[in-house]
């Protein structure tokens, strides 16, 4: 019974390469549960790691294929002979810039992102996408000044940076998207009865109490308080 099981372990377990080096893990793992598998720690701050959404970037290979594909490590499962590395920042240019100055068309994108429009079409940024969104299509956008679609295209980026460092055209797509974001939220947007009450609320100094008795807690307190807060 004892053999039986032993085998049914070993079937269940890939080698992968983590960072150069092999490692047997669970098959089902994703890639962050085979990093924590292999003793690894991601201290970056991936986001379900109490830090930010797409911090857990990854690139990697697989055997006989000479693509180099990328992937987000809470998302994208193991297979076997994996090569694989983190990359949990993506350098990228990302200037400093007042919204107030700025007009919500074209002449944003040409005076903040001028490389926007070196974009040849390619479709890499798309394809290197881990969230499938229609990269290139809003970076085409941004061309034409419609601020209305390149927030919506971008609206679920993360700002992993995997189209960055693929785009022939050394444009920062994940930026562009956020400055079009922006645009819409201070020019384009309707007005938000919530939110007018939520800030109206913040300057009367409802949530004061309650934000200074936060402060006060401990980290373990504060992932308790976390953790059993109402989810929907």
């Amino acid at each position: 019974m004892a053999d039986k099981k032993e085998k049914e372990v070993k079937k269940e377990m890939v080698t992968v390469l983590i960072m150069g080096k092999a490692y047997k893990v669970p098959a089902d793992a994703t890639i962050m549960g085979a990093i924590e598998y292999a003793g690894y720690q991601i201290k970056r701050g991936a986001g379900c790691r109490e830090g930010f959404c797409g911090a857990c970037a990854t690139a990697y290979r697989l055997p006989e294929d000479y693509k180099i594909y990328t992937g987000l490590a809470c998302t994208t499962l193991v297979e076997e002979g994996m090569w694989l590395a983190q990359l949990p920042a993506i350098p990228a240019q990302k200037p400093v810039y007042d919204i107030e100055k700025l007009a919500a068309d074209v002449t944003a994108f040409q005076v903040i992102y001028p490389e926007v429009f070196r974009c040849v079409a390619c479709n890499t940024c798309t394809k290197s996408c881990p969230q499938d969104l229609e990269v290139m299509d809003y970076i085409q956008a941004a061309k034409r000044g419609d601020i209305d679609m390149v927030m919506d295209l971008s609206f679920d980026c993360l700002s992993c940076g995997m189209c960055a460092i693929r785009c022939p055209a050394e444009i920062t797509q994940f930026n562009v998207g956020v400055l079009g974001r922006r645009l819409f939220g201070r020019y384009l947007s309707k007005e938000s009865r919530q939110l007018k009450k939520r800030v109206e609320e913040v300057k009367a100094k409802k949530f004061d109490k309650e934000f200074e008795e936060l402060m006060k807690m401990t980290k373990e307190e504060l992932k308790k308080r976390y953790y059993a807060r109402d989810m929907e």
